[in-house]
């Protein structure tokens, strides 16, 4: 386990320890010397692939609502 760094310090030098946990590095911060977080880097999210559902839809999907449930939706 990494060193563990106080919450005043982590306070005081947030910057440099996002820096650091986004360079890789797993920052432990603690109250009164017990671990209490980790600052870890995000994993990139993975690209979202457009027109996933194309085909899968059923076409009634997309016809207008009728009229008493469009007022039920809208709380009239």
């Amino acid at each position: 386990m990494s060193k563990v760094i106080n919450v005043h310090e982590a306070k005081t030098h947030l910057s440099r320890l996002l820096d650091r946990a986004h360079a890789g590095e797993e920052i432990v911060i603690g109250k009164a010397g017990e671990p209490y977080a980790r600052l870890v880097p995000l994993k990139p999210r993975a690209k979202r692939e457009l027109g996933f559902i194309e085909g899968r839809l059923d076409p009634a999907f997309f016809e207008p609502l009728p009229e008493e449930e469009l007022t039920a939706w809208e709380g009239k």
